[in-house]
């Protein structure tokens, strides 16, 4: 069954066997929160992933950040001749030294670099407004989120995680929930090892089975041991 806000909060509470005068709602959101930031960090998903197209600014060496990005997976631009072209990763400074009047328009950009918080910056400053594509990944919608304003939608049909893998939120939650609770050490110790697995099978299967293609990579197989007659 796939979790709502509800039901997932119920099942905290009887796994822990305390009421809402303990666990409040305001303090299980937070749980919730937590631990889903938690396993967005530390694994990652195809349902995360995002695309953007805008153009560039002509004499302009500064890209906006999407504000729903966690971190970038690569950049393309659009040539005049309408192929797409990927924009090589730099740091900052190989940007300054690579070309030093940012300010005046040179060209079709070849680097990308982090710049701050809010932006990007391309090498060299670019000439015309060239289409760019980015591909991220994305701050998904919390289970928490009941409201609908345009900047975080509402998870009235639950999220991945919630609707998916219901086991890893559950344990990640509870892991979350003893510490709140200082509970008992095995307690601890017994639903962190349970969140450990659960998160290890989620990987393999956000990170290598969905990435795999039967026909090109083969069939998954497991070696057998077998004795010799």
């Amino acid at each position: 069954m796939a979790y709502t806000l509800a039901n997932l909060q119920d099942d905290v509470r009887n796994y822990t066997e305390v009421d809402d005068s303990v666990l409040s709602n305001s303090v299980l959101d937070t749980i919730i929160k937590n631990t889903e930031n938690k396993i967005y960090r530390e694994a990652d998903s195809d349902d995360n992933r995002f695309y953007a197209t805008s153009n560039l600014v002509s004499g302009n060496r500064y890209v906006t950040i999407p504000s729903d990005l966690r971190f970038i997976r690569y950049a393309q631009l659009k040539n005049t001749a309408g192929d797409q072209v990927f924009l090589e990763k730099k740091d900052t400074s190989y940007m300054a030294a690579y070309y030093d009047t940012p300010g005046t328009q040179s060209g079709f950009p070849k680097y990308y670099a982090n710049w701050d918080a809010d932006f990007w910056v391309v090498a060299p400053t670019p000439d015309s407004t060239y289409e760019i594509t980015l591909a991220y990944v994305k701050q998904p919608i919390s289970l928490t989120n009941t409201t609908t304003p345009t900047a975080a939608p509402a998870a009235t049909n639950g999220t991945y995680v919630s609707n998916k893998y219901q086991d890893l939120l559950l344990y990640g939650c509870l892991v979350e929930a003893y510490g709140y609770l200082k509970g008992p050490a095995d307690m601890l110790q017994y639903y962190t090892q349970a969140y450990q697995k659960a998160l290890q099978s989620y990987a393999i299967e956000q990170q290598g089975r969905r990435r795999r293609d039967e026909y090109q990579d083969g069939v998954i197989r497991t070696p057998l041991k077998s004795p010799s007659p």
